[in-house]
């Protein structure tokens, strides 16, 4: 009664003050190199450092632009959920000079293009709707205005191309950008970026998920305006967040599924509701003492400690098992129910204890490392291994007072006929020529072991995020991985991005001196020149279409016009193009008048050819006002991003290279650091982390080791017998890693976590079979027919049904983990029961 009251007043301790911080940043030393770096850039420009990016793809630049233009206006209301929207390649100051970033030679064939389609222009200005267009080409087509010397194929394709779109049902705006500009107005036609940062809540397990959710909101809106339009979301933010969630569906699926096997495997071997209860009761209580112990001891939980309850599990169950099973063997022989207690503590509970102690200190040992994550990890889970043991050498022996198991029957292993169970026994020289040969051969099998860096890899392939994250690692212009550096004055900005861009695998280097734009007075005078032809008929441009025309009238009449300049065989457009458009024309109005509202029809089409004009001469009109300008006069909301406040200037350093290949990305940032050491970004950080993830196993496994082995030889006081430990868990530990080498599962983020658990795993399975080898076992009882077996073998089952459901999970790093979980825990049970014993030197 006592244990329930106090596992009543934990859990409300518990639930007032266990936090759980999922701030990513924070799993590693801050002290580590990139940890400093990163912070360092971080402090100069926080408005870049965590953010969504948010990629608009239309069928046309306009509609780019616009649906662009349209997210950053809604997301940029939502100051509570989001500190700031921009879109890095579009605000008025790039508009209004986008004309002097051409180079010359590009910018003179602007102008001449341009300059010919002044009377088209002109014309349009005042006609503004479909007959005046129509009016204009066929004025053009049969030699009537002699004074359009632009070339008219390109438009003739464009309004085919829009009226074969309706006939076919899939309507399409016509671009007049990409016809009268060539895409010179902006830097990427067809897809733009948006930048958005929200704001994070991390005492939330989902810390993005109120901005998450506005700009999912924002995006269906959007393409629900115009099915052209596509809008996907990644960047660091959207990766973490989509992760979080997938682990969440994932885990929630896996959980249900593992349950319901657990409980499956634990009454197969238990064989009583009793003892399965009993169980179970002694697990949540241990869950919610170690939960208070992490609310004490560290007072929060992160993304990796969350785990201590998997790990609890896994081996807080291992113990009420063995002595449930021990109990259930000593009431079956006969004994009374408080000398079954007895002789069960007494016959596994020093065995226990060593487990537990060589368990915990597997833990511990990762306190002094650099991974935090994994430090708070291991204060919870070592301090939880003793909970476990104390609760389960206290309780559970209460609770068997309390609900004795009585007149258990005994469990026939009809799986384990006789040449099974002393297999080891028999056939011992042999498992010891072959497990040395195996040892071997795992060794040289781990010189391929490889660690994956990259956290990209661990997640959904096929979600939004992450597809669309490998998409732009693709790119020169836009990619995610590209590095920043900063520099303390304009002179060792520049000199330091020279040496940058001289690298083999650096694209371009863009620093605030890259946005003046070069050889301005030439092209003032050029703009100046196109300004004074089309500034006034840019200024008279409607900006809607007018109602009320007669869009049939002018299709027919232009059918007509088409008719005639092919008979003519007109010398303005090719005869080929001439006919199929006729063709199209006359298809599309026997269609429109079939259709059950022709006038809508003729209106769309209307609306699709010329609908995105204004657009295009609004924005042209804009960049005929290009000033001169020098490094002073770029804004402050373009300068901010790469001037800070205290005066340091950033470098950004882009990839030449596809960064999806983890080779290429090793090799840039090897590159780059050689240059400049305090780089910073996602590659850098990937791949230090996973260096320092490494270290920190390396030297907890390693200071593990080497305590786990001091305290078998104080309890044992034998060398042999602490290396009839040791060794079994050795080589399951080769077998583990030449396995994931051979089914190309590489240690990642995700799956290193599940080491400590098969250390736990198997050295208690090692101890428990050594103590019931040595100290525990009856003459007529062979080893593998006895509890302990029966214990270690379900145990296994159990913790592997609780795991191996994550390997069918979309989320690649849960998948891993479940898989190297699988190989770990089969390979531990194989070298406990068959290697463990045949090195022992028994007989049967």
């Amino acid at each position: 009664m006592l244990s329930f009251l106090l596992c009543g007043s934990i859990s409300y301790y518990v639930y007032n003050h266990l936090g759980i911080n999922t701030n990513t940043a924070e799993m590693l030393s801050p002290d580590l190199p990139f940890q400093k770096n990163q912070k360092r850039i971080d402090q100069a420009f926080p408005q870049d450092a965590a953010t969504l990016i948010l990629i608009v793809e239309a069928r046309t630049p306009e509609e780019t632009t616009l649906a662009a233009n349209n997210l950053q206006e809604q997301l940029g209301k939502q100051a509570d959920r989001f500190d700031s929207v921009i879109i890095p390649t579009d605000n008025p100051f790039f508009r209004q000079q986008a004309l002097l970033y051409l180079e010359q030679n590009d910018l003179d064939a602007l102008a001449k293009r341009l300059t010919d389609a002044q009377p088209f222009i002109g014309h349009l200005a005042q006609n503004y709707h479909l007959s005046g267009l129509f009016e204009i080409i066929a004025l053009a087509l049969n030699k009537r205005d002699e004074n359009l010397p632009m070339d008219l194929n390109p438009l003739l394709l464009a309004i085919d191309n829009t009226i074969n779109q309706q006939l076919v049902g899939k309507p399409q705006r016509l671009s007049w950008q990409s016809l009268l500009a060539e895409d010179k107005l902006n830097t990427n036609p067809n897809r733009t970026l948006v930048i958005a940062k929200p704001k994070l809540h991390f005492s939330e397990m989902l810390p993005a998920d109120a901005a998450q959710t506005s700009a999912r909101e924002a995006v269906h809106s959007i393409m629900a305006e115009n099915s052209s339009v596509k809008i996907r979301i990644t960047g660091e933010v959207a990766l973490e967040h989509e992760e979080l969630e997938s682990v969440t569906k994932g885990a929630e699926l896996a959980g249900i599924l593992s349950l319901v096997l657990v409980f499956v495997v634990q009454w197969v071997g238990l064989r009583s509701f009793k003892l399965l209860s009993i169980t179970y009761i002694v697990l949540v209580m241990g869950l919610i003492f170690t939960a208070g112990f992490a609310a004490i001891t560290v007072g929060h939980l992160n993304v990796i400690s969350i785990a201590f309850a998997t790990l609890y599990i896994g081996l807080g169950v291992d113990y009420a098992v063995h002595i449930c099973l021990y109990y259930r063997e000593r009431r079956v022989r006969g004994y009374a129910n408080d000398q079954a207690i007895h002789h069960s503590m007494k016959g596994v509970g020093s065995s226990l204890f060593l487990c537990a102690l060589t368990t915990a200190l597997g833990f511990l040992s990762f306190i002094p490392t650099d991974y935090a994550g994994v430090s708070e990890l291991g204060i919870i889970s070592g301090g939880g291994i003793f909970i476990g043991l104390i609760i389960s050498v206290t309780v559970l022996p209460a609770l068997f007072r309390v609900w004795p198991v009585n007149n258990p029957k005994p469990i026939h292993s009809a799986f384990a006929p006789n040449f099974i169970v002393t297999f080891p026994f028999h056939y011992a020289t042999a498992i010891r020529i072959i497990s040395i040969l195996l040892g071997i051969g795992a060794c040289l099998m781990l010189t391929k072991l490889t660690f994956d860096s990259n956290p990209v890899n661990l997640r959904d392939p096929n979600s939004e995020s992450v597809s669309s994250f490998k998409e732009l690692l693709k790119s020169k212009d836009d990619s995610p991985f590209a590095l920043m550096t900063l520099a303390n004055n304009p002179d060792e900005a520049k000199a330091t991005s020279t040496k940058m861009g001289q690298l083999p695998t650096v694209h371009e280097t863009i620093t605030l001196a890259d946005f003046v734009a070069k050889d301005q007075d030439e092209k003032l005078t050029t703009i100046e020149d196109l300004n004074l032809i089309l500034g006034n008929q840019l200024e008279n441009f409607g900006k809607a279409l007018p109602e009320n025309t007669n869009q049939k009238q002018a299709l027919v009449k232009f059918n007509e016009e088409l008719k005639k300049a092919i008979a003519e065989n007109s010398p303005n457009s090719p005869i080929a193009t001439l006919q199929q458009l006729q063709q199209r024309l006359a298809a599309f109005l026997v269609q429109a008048d079939s259709a059950p509202n022709p006038a809508a029809n003729y209106s769309q089409l209307e609306s699709n050819i010329l609908g995105l004009l204004p657009f295009t001469l609004d924005r042209l009109k804009t960049s005929l006002t290009a000033t001169g300008f020098g490094i002073n006069d770029i804004p402050d909301y373009i300068s901010s991003h790469w001037l800070s406040k205290n005066g340091l200037y950033k470098i950004l350093i882009m990839p030449k290279k596809d960064l999806n290949n983890p080779d290429f990305q090793r090799e840039f940032v090897d590159e780059v650091q050689k240059v400049d050491n305090k780089v910073s970004g996602l590659p850098v950080a990937n791949q230090a982390s996973g260096d320092a993830v490494v270290k920190a196993f390396i030297q907890a496994f390693g200071s593990a080791f080497v305590a786990i082995v001091l305290a078998l030889l104080v309890m044992y006081r034998s060398i042999k017998q602490t290396a009839l430990v040791i060794l079994p868990l050795v080589l399951a530990a080769l077998l583990t890693g030449a396995t994931n080498v051979l089914l190309d599962n590489p240690f990642n983020f995700a799956n290193i976590i599940a080491l400590p658990l098969l250390l736990g795993l198997g050295i208690d399975s090692s101890i428990l079979i050594m103590h019931r080898l040595h100290f525990n076992l009856n003459e007529n009882e062979n080893l593998l027919q006895s509890s302990t077996t029966r214990g270690i073998i379900f145990s296994s089952i159990t913790t592997l049904c609780s795991f191996s459901s994550l390997s069918f999970t979309a989320h690649q790093g849960m998948a891993s983990m479940g898989l190297l979980l699988s190989i770990g825990l089969f390979f531990t049970v194989v070298c406990s029961l068959i290697v463990l014993p045949a090195f022992s030197g028994k007989r049967v």
